[in-house]
């Protein structure tokens, strides 16, 4: 046990997780560099070798922590996250899973289990997820009525447009998955003007009395809150660890009161035997 505990404040410390970072770091460069033909024409071994040293010492590292954790490792996300992004690296490089080993690139998201600062900002991410399904189906809703208005309002059939704007106006809002997918483009203001709604204008001059609005409550107000959400959820993380550390730093100050209560009681004693 003693062992053990000695192990994980080893791996818990600022110097393994530093070397672990740079580990990480110059990992992500190597498999960057496998994408280049040019440095893998004129040193393609010793890529996959420094890759293969860069897994070695990953899998070191986890199996490190499962001796020192034991049944514990698999009760804190984190370690399954590190685990399961280390396992997708020793998927068979055969035809058929080529895609998954491309996959090795995510070893690049243990930078967030590494770093503090990172965990907290997906920790905040995560405890908004609940509040920003909520918005998400809002989202559906408005997205769904919308575009089944823009089906029956643009995508029907027109008789005033010509052959061209007719073909392009099936493209654009000629079914309903159709139309929600150029109201996604127009509510990432991707285009939207000049790509869509200007030509759509040309042949029903009031359809900004549609779009605007669909703009001003999707852009500008829903997707606001899940921005909104999001900050409250980083500030109430950020909160709760000021909170956490200054009650630490009180229990670290009232212990030490307490031992210079406890030596100043024995000195007290000391010198009152003394004195008799």
């Amino acid at each position: 046990m003693a062992a053990a505990r000695t192990l994980s404040d080893y791996l818990e410390s600022d110097r393994v997780r530093n070397a672990i970072l740079g580990v990480i770091l110059f990992n992500a460069v190597i498999l960057g560099l496998e994408t280049s033909r040019t440095v893998m024409d004129a040193a393609g071994s010793l890529i996959k070798t420094l890759d293969r040293i860069c897994l070695a010492i990953f899998v070191a590292e986890i199996a490190a922590k499962l001796i020192a954790y034991r049944g514990r490792f698999f009760r804190d996300g984190w370690n399954i996250f590190d685990f399961v992004i280390v396992a997708v690296s020793f998927v068979p490089d055969a035809q058929g899973f080529s895609a998954l080993r491309a996959l090795r690139i995510l070893r690049v998201l243990r930078v967030v289990s590494v770093a503090p600062r990172l965990r907290r900002v997906v920790e905040g991410f995560v405890t908004a997820l609940p509040g920003m399904a909520s918005v998400f189906v809002l989202m559906a809703l408005i997205f769904y009525i919308a575009a089944v208005m823009a089906t029956k309002l643009f995508g029907m059939g027109c008789a005033a447009c010509t052959p061209e704007q007719a073909a392009q106006f099936n493209d654009w809002f000629g079914t309903l998955g159709r139309s929600g997918y150029s109201l996604f483009q127009i509510m990432t203001l991707e285009s939207w003007s000049m790509g869509i709604v200007r030509p759509v204008m040309e042949v029903y001059p009031l359809a900004w009395m549609f779009f605007v609005p669909f703009i001003m409550v999707t852009t500008f107000a829903v997707v606001n809150l899940l921005v909104g959400l999001i900050v409250n959820s980083m500030q109430d993380a950020h909160q709760e660890e000021s909170v956490a550390s200054t009650d630490a730093y009180r229990a670290e100050v009232h212990d030490k009161l307490a031992m210079l209560e406890v030596k100043l009681d024995r000195l007290l004693e000391e010198r009152s035997d003394q004195a008799r």
